[in-house]
């Protein structure tokens, strides 16, 4: 479903001078239909700057590499296409949009997937069943759906807010940048059963009982996988990803923290063939 080789970015800001510093150094990434995976790393490592590229941010620049997505080259693509195509992406700190109300918002990135009227009529009765199945799962006040976007929410309102906006546009992959920080555990735990039911939610309308909805999931912390079991988890450190395994590596960087991988050799599938070589020695 998504392809990543060998992406190398920097910001916009830096149009036109000579030295260069990236951001992304040689990032690459697979994820398949009916994916969780996790990406992990520390404050500065460019997890989030990974999930704003791909979504077509324009405070960055693409110098090298890949990106596909459902067999469609995505860098010269523009944000709202990567959308149409199905990729969503929940901000680590959402914005607050003063005049647009919370449904109208909804309503008009559901009905913005569908072009014909006819289809249109019909998805008018989809989206407001929709709505208020999630806003229940959320266990969100229905009060807050006529109320600008965003204004005046709590932090942990504008979190459930996103993963209501990810349910609603319903599509094939969504990336989540730090949907954890700032919760309790109680909104935490009704998060995970919300991004849970989303991804089981195309299970059920596929005829070979398949998921067909990925999710990439970016933290610094392992709490979140005390609820969300992912198929791969990714290190990311200094712009690549260094090391990649299992449920395992979670618990293994919760106890040692990031600085005992290595990032600084040439070569990405020789970092992660010397950091899986440390997990071994960890482990055993």
């Amino acid at each position: 479903m998504l392809g990543i080789k060998n992406l190398i970015a920097t910001t916009s800001t830096q149009e036109g001078k000579r030295n260069l510093t990236n951001i992304l150094n040689g990032v690459n990434l697979h994820v398949q239909k009916g994916e969780i995976q996790i990406i992990m790393g520390s404050n500065g490592s460019g997890k989030s700057t990974l999930a704003k590229v791909l979504a077509g941010h324009p405070a960055y620049n693409l110098i090298h590499g890949s990106l596909d997505f459902r067999n469609k080259k995505l860098v010269k693509c523009l944000p709202e296409t990567r959308a149409r195509l199905g990729l969503f992406l929940g901000f680590q700190y959402p914005i607050e949009v003063g005049g647009v109300t919370n449904q109208d918002f909804l309503r008009l990135a559901y009905h913005s997937r569908y072009k014909k009227k006819q289809e249109l009529l019909n998805a008018s009765f989809r989206f407001a069943n929709r709505l208020l199945n999630f806003v229940k799962i959320l266990d969100m006040d229905p009060g807050f759906l006529p109320r600008p976007l965003n204004q005046g929410f709590s932090g942990g309102e504008k979190k459930k807010n996103e993963i209501l906006q990810m349910a609603i546009v319903d599509g094939d992959l969504a990336i989540l940048d730090e949907i954890d920080s700032g919760l309790d555990v109680d909104a935490l735990k009704t998060l995970s059963k919300t991004i849970l039911i989303y991804q089981l939610d195309s299970l059920f309308t596929n005829k070979f009982l398949q998921s067909s909805k990925s999710l990439i999931l970016i933290t610094h912390y392992r709490r979140l996988l005390e609820y969300i079991r992912p198929d791969h988890i990714q290190i990311m450190k200094q712009g690549r990803i260094v090391c990649n395994g299992y449920y395992d590596l979670g618990l293994i960087v919760d106890r040692k923290g990031y600085d005992w991988l290595s990032s600084t050799v040439s070569g990405s599938s020789l970092i992660e063939k010397i950091n899986l070589n440390k997990i071994k020695l960890i482990n055993s």
